[in-house]
């Protein structure tokens, strides 16, 4: 057996460090894990750290990650922070071993500062919201104390150069490692059951919704409505499939037997405040509407069609005194609030002019899931969702766009947000490989609370040609439409644009997201073989 020199055993010694660094690292979030199931999810560090890098990205930024990660944004930000939370362990790790006291004060400061993210979101409710970063921070400090301890202690337990000395205490570390990292297992594994179980009455209050039937039930969708084309996106998005964009790391879990909605604010003469047994026992309107996303890039899938069942905001509003701007009212901005700090502008005369707007309780018949604003959420026709459509919403403010910006506006969003004109190429798909002869093209095309008048096709630079359209359901939904092309060998751009009821064209030129919404048309390249 080959002797150990003082090299090999300052190399073991400096891995030994590094992994210190990475099991205090971990300790520190294990243990706030467990302390935010206790005192509230929302506050654990990665998620208050992830809401504050969110809330500081630039719109462009935003944009990009939809654009790149989709659905996925959250969890990339997640992983990001806690490889960045990684490499920010191992290099302490490595600087404990001169300077364990500078080194143990950086842990510290990274859990100052989780906790003082924690106190500056938009639904920080208490000091307590400090304390899982705070806990979570000692823990790992004392950690990565104790095993960099080890690394300078000899097997006599005499003091040893933390710069050589082949004859420090492995067997010691090893065991208080092992240990620690069984501890820090156990605290992540129950930090994880608690935040299960503290979900529990918010499920079960889910689990025990039965809809009533609605007074004033949808129509029902004409067979025309919904083509049978392989590719095409159905005319109803299941709820599984339905896109979700929103900023929320954690999703929140709100218990419908406690849950209430405060109106109030400019012009409002009776102040309402509303439970969720209240809305149900109120006239249910049921009613196909289509959300689109602003964040949604031409010929994007952050569109989606569903049938929602909940109450008239209008009349709710009524209720309240509240009248639109056009009759005399002095607000002319709803700021709709979510539990979880959000804020959303609406226009308070779009939401009173007739159209549905909802507080939706029900999606596709089923009550509404987590992910899309259980136990209540607004849709409002016509508006893209970050003006319309607030999920897990509280409270409603009566204000003006004057005097307040909401969220998305403070970020280089427009304050009014009509959707645009779209269409989009479903099938074929880009760089599909189709055969010579009759190929389906199919897609769908939007201008809610206006209506499809006109859908047309354009093969390379050729003419327009006129799709066949679907029959329309409602102006607030989308329309499918359908077009036979003879196929020639060779490449193919194929290229889409809709015309709606006021008689706008989607334009060439396309535009990004920001600030109101993407433009132009949708177009795909395909090689008929």
């Amino acid at each position: 057996m080959p002797p150990v020199t003082i090299e090999s055993a300052s190399a073991t010694r400096r891995v030994s460090a590094c992994a210190s660094g990475l099991l205090a690292g971990f300790a520190a979030l294990a243990v706030a894990e467990l302390a935010a199931a206790v005192v509230r999810p929302e506050a654990g560090p990665v998620t208050a750290v992830g809401g504050s890098v969110i809330d500081a990205t630039p719109a462009e930024v935003k944009d990009w990650a939809i654009r790149q990660f989709g659905t996925h944004d959250k969890l990339v930000l997640q992983l990001g922070i806690v490889a960045v939370l990684s490499a920010f362990a191992v290099t302490l790790g490595l600087f404990a071993l001169r300077h364990r006291l500078a080194a143990v004060t950086g842990v510290l400061l990274v859990g100052a500062v989780g906790a003082v993210a924690a106190l500056g979101r938009p639904d920080s409710v208490s000091w307590t919201d400090a304390l899982p970063s705070a806990v979570g921070a000692v823990a790992g400090a004392a950690l990565l104390h104790l095993l960099t301890a080890r690394l300078t202690v000899s097997r006599g337990g005499a003091p040893n150069s933390p710069a050589g000395g082949a004859d420090w205490d492995r067997r010691g570390f090893l065991v208080t490692a092992s240990a620690a990292a069984a501890a820090s297992a156990g605290a992540g594994a129950l930090g994880r059951g608690l935040g299960s179980a503290r979900g529990g009455d918010a499920v079960a209050s889910r689990a025990a919704v039965m809809l009533p039937a609605a007074g004033s039930p949808a129509a029902s969708v004409p067979a025309g409505a919904a083509l049978r084309i392989p590719g095409l996106k159905p005319f109803t998005t299941p709820n599984e499939d339905f896109y979700r964009v929103d900023t929320a790391l954690v999703v929140p879990r709100v218990d419908a037997t406690t849950w209430r909605l405060r109106i109030h604010g400019r012009g409002v003469r009776r102040p309402l405040g509303v439970s969720f047994q209240d809305l149900l026992q109120r006239e249910l309107i049921e009613r196909d509407i289509t959300l689109t996303c602003v964040s949604n890039e031409v010929g994007g899938p952050y569109v989606g069609n569903a049938r929602w069942t909940g109450v008239r905001l209008a009349e709710l509003l009524r209720e309240a005194g509240v009248e639109p701007p056009s009759r005399g009212g002095p607000a002319d901005q709803l700021v709709s609030r979510s539990v979880d700090g959000m804020t959303l502008g609406t226009p308070v005369e779009d939401v009173m002019d007739g159209r549905d707007a909802i507080l939706a309780v029900g999606m596709n018949g089923r009550p509404l899931p987590f992910d899309h604003g259980f136990p209540v959420r607004m849709v409002v026709p016509g508006l893209y969702g970050y003006v319309s459509a607030c999920k897990w919403i509280e409270d409603i403010e009566l204000t003006t766009f004057a005097d307040y910006d909401p969220y998305w506006v403070k970020r280089e969003w427009a304050r009014r947000a009509p959707v645009k004109t779209q269409s989009r190429i479903d099938t074929p798909r880009p760089f599909a490989r189709p055969t010579a002869g009759t190929v389906m093209v199919a897609g769908v095309a939007w201008a809610q609370h206006r209506g499809i008048d006109r859908v047309e096709i354009r093969v390379d630079d050729g003419p327009w040609k006129p799709a066949d359209l679907a029959t329309e359901h409602t102006t607030d939904t989308w329309r499918q439409w359908s077009f036979p092309w003879r196929a020639a060998p060779g490449r193919h751009t194929l290229s889409v644009r809709a015309t709606d009821r006021s008689g706008r064209t989607q334009p060439e030129r396309r535009t990004r997201t920001v600030p109101d919404g993407a433009d132009g048309r949708h177009s795909v390249l395909v090689t008929v073989e």
